[in-house]
């Protein structure tokens, strides 16, 4: 599966951040939204998609769960792009 994440917006802080993109999938192009959380116990992030695209995902014959998981791990691990002005120190910690 070739996914690709890209971040519109984050609004927050260190502590929790909410984030708002899309990621590209073989081509296709959906939307999300997840929410970032540090410190207490780690990283971690919930990602969240539409009834819609989880429809088209599974119409396109993904497993959207696989989908979801494959997200959280590419915001985890900061395989992303951002927009200009963005910088990843503003809400992730080293």
């Amino acid at each position: 599966m070739d996914l690709k994440v890209h971040i519109n917006n984050v609004h927050g802080s260190q502590m929790a951040a909410k984030i708002t993109g899309n990621f590209t999938l073989d081509g296709n192009e959906f939307r999300f939204t997840a929410i970032a959380f540090g410190r207490i116990g780690g990283q971690n992030i919930g990602a969240k998609i539409s009834k819609n695209t989880e429809k088209e995902l599974e119409k396109l014959g993904y497993d959207v769960e696989d989908v979801i998981l494959l997200l959280q791990k590419n915001l985890l691990q900061g395989d992303l792009t951002l927009p200009e002005g963005l910088k990843k120190e503003s809400f992730v910690d080293d």
